[in-house]
């Protein structure tokens, strides 16, 4: 079957277990909770909120992760980074590969895009087949509205 177009759904969703790996776990209980909104036809970006009590961990990241955070407010720190508060609609993005501390000082819930990167060689011949698919449905769509013009 396939995928519709658009899809739409709410911020506020009932969110289900997602624990964080207990070893990333520096202080506290924090209960960490999500639900997927959205993923891509190919599996490479996903739509995601997810929201976690009190509490501090570390956390690592192996994909593209952009969050805006809609609830609570966090304390983040890495390497090279010094710890700095952020709130309700403040938008930050970790490249794959980085590392961040998280200090949950209540509760935060975030709405995170996820993207997994391609090798750069796989990324440049997919975009150039996506443009051919584009130009293919464009031209295609175009001789429909000949025939349709001709008919008339």
């Amino acid at each position: 079957m396939p995928l519709a177009l658009i899809e739409t759904s709410h911020c506020n969703v009932d969110l289900k277990p997602s624990p964080i790996e207990p070893s990333w776990i520096i202080e506290g209980n924090p209960d960490a909770r999500n639900c997927t909104l959205s993923i891509s036809a190919d599996g490479a970006a996903r739509t995601l909120i997810w929201s976690c009590t009190e509490g501090k961990f570390n956390w690592y990241y192996d994909v593209d992760e952009t969050i805006v955070i809609l609830e609570g407010s966090i304390v983040l720190e890495s390497d090279g980074m010094p710890a700095k508060r952020y709130g309700v609609g403040d938008v930050i993005f970790f490249r794959r590969g980085a590392h961040a501390k998280w200090h949950v000082e209540s509760y935060v819930k975030k709405v995170a895009f996820f993207r997994t990167t391609n090798p750069a060689g796989l990324g440049l011949a997919i975009r150039a087949m996506n443009k051919l698919k584009s130009v293919i449905s464009r031209r295609r769509g175009a001789g429909e509205q000949k025939v349709r013009a001709t008919a008339a």
